[in-house]
This record gives structure tokens, C-alpha cells and sequence, in this order.
């Protein structure tokens, strides 16, 4: 029962904090821009394909990418001080100017020619799961527990959370289109202000567990000195 409520409580954690990230319904909007031109069918397979790609992407950064870091001699405080940060000011840019996000973006997708033959560059990487997605998923993988015990429930938790962000991608960009008409840019950005809130949320406390994690030894040492 307690692996099930930490395997839960880590889905919880991670599951939001990607979604605001990636902001799969800003970017579904566009999505609907780019392949106005393609049929029905062109642009299921299209959202299939980036929903696998993105949740592939995610996945390898979740429990790749402290591997990475560790290799460079990166302790596990420092990244996750850095990796809150990250998410902190990621969350204060979408609070304060999601419109300039959407313009962003906008951006980077608007090179692609022909979709189709874009699904992997640019509408997965950087459209959908760019930079800020990859620092996220990294910072959240670097939270993991020391004990096996713990760390198969971390593990199933926020490996849940990367696959059910990939079938959301799916979905929001599988009816894109009628996502569009119903919200508009107005309903957009009043969901990313409060979805960006809920990010900085997530990236304050991650920095609080960093800055935990350092300076413990030197309370801890103090301690023993006296």
C-alpha cells in the first residue's frame, strides 16, 4: 500500500509539472495552424507520431539524464537547485507573458515545409517538448530516493505521468481543430496563466530540496562540533 501511494504521489508531482511545461493545448492551437492544409487521417498519424516522439523524449530525460549529469561531476544538490530554478523561471515567464511563449513557439514550428516530414524536428523537438520540457523532466528525475524500495514506485510514478503526458499530446492534438474553436487564444491563456502557477509551485519546492540536501551536512557538521 505504501509503494501504491508513492508510486501515486510521484505521478502526482510529475504529471503537472509537465503538462504546464509542454502546455499541449497553446501548442495544439498551432499545431491545428500548421496542418490546416492536411486531411483528417494525415493529421492523426501526425499527432500519433510527435505524441510517441515527445513521450520518448521525456522518458529518456527522466532516467537519463542525472546519468548525464553525474558523469560531469554535477552533485545531486546542485542540479536540483539549477533544475528548480529552471522550472521557476520557465513557470515566471508563462505566468507573466504567455503570449510571448505562443509567439515562440510559433517560431520554431513555422519552418516546417511539409509536416509529415517534420514530426520528429520541429514539432516534437523543439515544439513540444523543447529545452524546458527536457530541464523539467532531468530536475524531476533527480529527486529520486536512495532505497530500492523507494525508488520502483518513483520510478513507475513519474514513468507513468512522462506516458500519460505523451496520450494527452495525442489526444489535444488529435482534435486540435475543434480544441480551436471552442477556446480561442483568450480561454488559451487563461489556462496557461493557471497552469504556469501550479509550475512555479512545483519548481519552488524542487529548489527547496536542493537547497535541503546542501546544507544539511553543514547544520549536521556544526552540530557534531559543538
Amino acid at each position: 500500500m505504501n509503494s501504491w501511494t508513492s508510486a501515486t504521489n510521484s505521478l502526482l508531482l510529475a504529471f503537472p509539472a509537465l503538462f504546464s511545461i509542454v502546455n499541449p493545448i497553446a501548442c495544439a492551437l498551432i499545431f491545428s495552424q500548421l496542418t490546416a492544409d492536411n486531411t483528417p487521417v494525415e493529421r492523426r498519424l501526425l499527432a500519433g507520431k510527435v505524441a510517441l516522439y515527445a513521450t520518448f523524449i521525456m522518458l529518456a530525460a527522466l532516467w537519463l539524464g542525472t546519468a548525464v549529469m553525474n558523469f560531469f561531476g554535477i552533485t545531486l544538490s546542485a542540479l536540483r537547485l539549477a533544475g528548480g530554478l529552471v522550472v521557476v523561471a520557465s513557470a515566471w515567464g508563462l505566468l507573466f507573458a504567455p503570449e510571448r511563449q505562443e509567439a515562440r513557439k510559433q517560431e520554431q514550428a513555422v519552418h516546417a515545409a511539409n509536416p509529415e516530414d517534420a514530426a520528429f524536428f520541429p514539432l516534437t523537438m523543439p515544439f513540444t517538448t523543447g529545452p524546458g520540457t527536457i530541464s523539467v523532466a532531468i530536475t524531476l528525475g533527480s529527486n529520486r530516493p536512495s532505497g530500492v524500495h523507494e525508488l520502483i514506485p518513483f520510478f513507475l510514478g513519474n514513468s507513468g505521468a512522462a506516458v500519460l503526458m505523451g496520450l494527452v499530446i495525442w489526444g489535444i492534438y488529435r482534435y486540435a481543430d475543434r480544441l480551436s474553436k471552442f477556446l480561442g487564444q483568450t480561454g488559451t491563456r487563461i489556462f496557461t496563466r493557471l497552469s504556469a502557477f501550479i509550475l512555479l509551485c512545483i519548481g519552488a519546492q524542487i529548489l527547496l530540496n536542493g537547497a535541503e540536501d546542501a546544507l544539511r551536512p553543514l547544520f549536521l557538521g556544526r552540530l557534531d562540533q559543538h
